[in-house]
């Protein structure tokens, strides 16, 4: 299983329908679990997809719709049942902290760990840093308060062998060299080169707006909705959606490297159509057409 790797749990808008669930999706990232978005029946699908409780470090709501965040008490009372270890952050708006609230405590349970509430407020921002990444959010375009969600791995360098080789460089004093910037007269930049981090996007419930061009930007892998086909774009506008081709459109300007269209309506029976569309918006990067239970990992770096 890859370290970096996007799990579909659910891909239906609005409503689930005999092939798709609810929406809800997790992110493994070098040991942490993101749940994104938990509608009706995830703790189901996780079950189903291999994901535990213990897997996760986060959760991030990008807004108030059931179909985003119904399935929130099942999954904080299957975090408590199983006493994971570690505090658990809760991400989402805090324009929404009444439903937070209510989803949080629906029934009765034994609270056994401590969720750490941290609302997003305002155009969004930083929301956490770690050695790992930089997790952001931005303000989306959509009838209740949505945000977007971004992570950002730190920048850092590549070792390369063959340099090292030519300045008798091996073993131990290659950490060494790593840790302190030089050695023996040789810098870190003389037998090294620039890695740039991975780059990971979540863009849910949205019209097209800034805050989905900045979040898209340059990424390994974006995923975004598609709730609408083009011929459909009048009612994407209307209800704060994007069709296939403006989801892909901004990928194509965007740099993306593999594209994950999902949160499809119920109105449309042939899924191939929104990779279609998207293609003929001039996408020429890896596109998946999520489907439940599939597991996307992230791009290797160039």
């Amino acid at each position: 299983m890859s370290a970096r790797e996007f799990v579909v749990l659910g891909t239906a808008s609005q409503v689930p329908t005999r092939q798709r669930n609810h929406n809800g999706y997790a992110l493994r990232w070098d040991g942490e679990g993101i749940l994104f978005d938990p509608g009706e029946g995830t703790q189901r699908q996780m079950l189903r997809a291999g994901v535990a409780a213990h897997d996760l470090n986060r959760i991030c709501v990008t807004h108030f719709h059931g179909d985003h965040s119904l399935g929130l008490a099942g999954v904080i009372q299957r975090i408590n049942l199983d006493r994971v270890p570690h505090p658990i952050a809760a991400h989402y708006p805090a324009s929404g902290q009444r439903f937070f609230d209510r989803l949080r405590y629906a029934t009765a349970y034994r609270e056994t760990v401590r969720i750490a509430e941290e609302p997003v407020r305002g155009e969004g921002g930083v929301l956490a840093e770690t050695a790992a990444y930089r997790l952001e959010a931005r303000r989306l375009s959509h009838p209740v308060e949505s945000y977007g969600y971004r992570l950002v791995e730190p920048d850092g360098r590549r070792m390369l062998p063959e340099r090292l080789a030519a300045h008798g460089i091996a073993g131990p004093d290659v950490g060494r060299l790593q840790r302190e910037g030089g050695l023996r007269g040789v810098t870190l930049a003389e037998v090294s080169e620039a890695r740039r981090g991975q780059r990971f996007a979540f863009v849910m419930d949205t019209r097209l707006c800034e805050g989905v061009e900045a979040l898209a930007d340059g990424c390994d892998l974006l995923v975004i909705e598609s709730t609408f086909l083009d011929e459909d774009e009048r009612l994407a506008a209307d209800h704060g959606h994007l069709t296939a081709r403006q989801a892909a459109s901004v990928a194509r300007d965007a740099g993306v490297r593999h594209l994950v269209l999902t949160h499809f309506s119920q109105r449309y029976a042939d899924p191939e159509e929104f990779a279609r569309q998207a293609r003929a918006a001039g996408f020429e990067g890896e596109l998946t057409v999520a489907r439940d239970l599939d597991r996307v990992p992230v791009p290797r770096r160039v």
